[in-house]
């Protein structure tokens, strides 16, 4: 029963149990670059006047979720009238801070200046200027992550989305699962599926511009076809992608966009096929007859991780998805089975969640096979992990039991060596497979 439960939420499990210059940027935002710094964990904080406390509780709530790289303080309440153009740097580095960003208003009431000040060095590392519109979280995400990348010469998640399937919307009598998508912090929520059926596997294109997931029509699972749909962001737009009798599922995005990979059971068996989006080819990728199910690649395309049942459960395999059966070779050999095995960015590691004692638990382990870890115990049952852009995070779902009757199933954040930092979703039902774009 528990992993027919999960069939439903995942259809992995599903198939398996079966068998120095300004510059202007494309946001609009203006970049002086004025310094460089190197990257460090520091301390720091960040400050404003009143009419730019908002976009400064975001900022700095923002480099919270680097607590590994950021100690962020909060130095009181925001300064009454126009702040100076410059800081005391005595005053901060008497409190033991190494970076002050200092938000002051522009030329104009819209405008919004962010400067980045290094209190050991005493100079000004960077200046970025924005102007606050409906989006006020869009701006607050863009200065930060300038900030961040002038601090840490990378990019940060603050630009990032996530998509994720939620249960909001339906009942127990009436199941309906819709997909959803937010800031890489749970705000600014929006619905993107109306199909008033069951939503599976969504999957951020490279370039975030499109998302493939699946779709059971209906609340009745029995019988029902599961087909593969594509959205496309900026339209809202969705169409069917692939809808063979049986399973049309588990899809990723290859290098380039143009190409997905996809469990599909159209030949009898559940196996892994490359399809072209605009021709809707299909190359075989798995041959065996146990399932082969959600596919997960590299940034490169060189090396896919999926769920294979060849040991008589689910377990985790790579191969190379340049030919069929190229080079397959299983990497997991944890718990009763395994589920929802996911790249990192740069192709080094996999965040995977496994049954063990009754319930799910997250693993990262390299794609050689060394360097197993156990990221959660004894924190609810924990699912569906996936990476960060950036590898310095980790999104999962996991479910807490209220009563013998009632739990609740969340999305969480955690850092990449296994450390919770916050829930992103509260009272949207039961949320499943967070997606992060990149």
């Amino acid at each position: 029963m528990k992993i027919l439960l999960y069939v439903l939420n995942a259809l992995v499990i599903f198939c398996l149990s079966f068998s120095g210059v300004a510059q202007e940027t494309s946001d609009g935002v203006t970049v002086v670059a004025v310094g460089e710094a190197g990257a460090i964990k520091a301390r720091m904080t960040v400050v404003s006047d009143t009419k730019t406390e908002d976009i400064k509780e975001i900022i700095a709530s923002d480099f919270a979720f680097y607590v590994r790289t950021f100690e962020v303080l909060d130095t009181g309440a925001p300064i009454t009238g126009t702040l100076s153009q410059t800081i005391d740097h005595s005053h901060y580095n008497n409190k033991g801070l190494s970076y002050v960003l200092q938000l002051l208003r522009g030329k104009n009431d819209n405008a919004v200046v962010l400067k980045v000040w290094d209190i050991k060095s005493k100079g000004l590392l960077a200046e970025v200027e924005g102007v606050r519109e409906d989006n006020v979280r869009g701006l607050a995400h863009t200065l930060s992550d300038y900030a961040y990348q002038k601090l840490l010469n990378k990019k940060s998640v603050f630009k990032t989305k996530i998509i994720f399937v939620s249960d909001v919307l339906g009942s127990p009598k009436n199941p309906i699962k819709e997909l959803y998508i937010s800031d890489f912090d749970g705000h600014n929520l929006r619905q993107l599926t109306r199909h008033s059926g069951n939503v599976l596997s969504p999957s951020f294109s490279n370039n975030g511009k499109k998302i493939v997931y699946s779709l059971i029509r209906g609340q009745n699972f029995r019988g029902r076809n599961i087909d593969l749909f594509i959205y496309d962001v900026d339209s809202k737009k969705s169409e069917i992608l692939s809808s063979f009798p049986g399973i049309n599922s588990g899809a990723v995005f290859l290098p380039g966009d143009q190409e997905v990979l996809l469990t599909t059971s159209h030949s009898g068996n559940a196996e892994i096929y490359r399809m072209n989006i605009k021709t809707k080819e299909l190359t075989q990728i798995t041959s065996h007859p146990a399932p082969d199910v959600d596919p997960s690649i590299n940034r490169d395309g060189s090396l896919m991780a999926f769920l294979s049942g060849r040991p008589g459960k689910a377990e985790i395999y790579l191969s190379d998805p340049s030919g069929m059966e190229k080079d397959v070779r299983r990497i997991s050999f944890v718990g009763e089975f395994n589920a929802t095995p996911r790249f990192s960015t740069d192709g080094k590691e996999i965040v995977f969640s496994s049954w063990i004692n009754n319930s799910f638990d997250i693993f990262r382990i390299n794609s050689d096979a060394s360097g197993l870890v156990r990221l959660t115990k004894d924190f609810g049952s924990n699912e569906a992990p996936v990476f960060s852009p950036d590898g310095e995070f980790i999104a999962f779902t996991s479910q807490r039991v209220i009563s013998s009757r009632s739990a609740v199933q969340n999305i969480y954040i955690m850092g990449r060596d296994g450390e919770i930092i916050r829930p992103i979703t509260n009272k949207m039902g039961n949320c499943s497979t967070p997606r992060w774009s990149n």
